[in-house]
């Protein structure tokens, strides 16, 4: 079944978002190797230009890694992995203090709620 994008972020950076939070979450551990571009073209049903611009982004990162002709893997440095984790529980506290804002939530607000939410 294809992915879905949403028309407000160019797909590429979506793919790579996407992938990202699986290695961060643990669906591939540090070393082993990703789908390749094809199937991961194929997966999402995107021109494999678009996958490869992605990876492309994951590695620029640290993230993944090229093999020449093996393909890519994920980085065993946790350092790199700790960091991609830390920026995307950052990016998703900040959309949710951001829609908070919009129903007039203050952070304070969100605390009591969260630790309400997690008793």
């Amino acid at each position: 079944m294809a992915w879905t994008f949403n028309d407000r972020t160019p797909v590429y950076l979506q793919i790579a978002e996407r992938i990202r939070n699986e290695i961060i979450g643990g669906a591939y551990e540090p070393d082993s190797q990703i789908p390749t571009v094809r199937q991961l073209a194929l997966t999402a049903a995107v021109n494999p230009n678009t996958v490869q611009k992605a990876l492309q982004e994951l590695e620029d990162e640290g993230i993944i890694y090229s093999r020449a002709t093996a393909g890519r893997f994920v980085t065993a440095d946790p350092e790199k992995l700790q960091g991609a984790r830390d920026a995307a529980a950052k990016k998703l506290v900040k959309d949710f203090l951001s829609s908070a804002a919009h129903l007039s939530l203050s952070a304070e607000d969100c605390i009591k709620m969260i630790e309400e939410e997690t008793k």
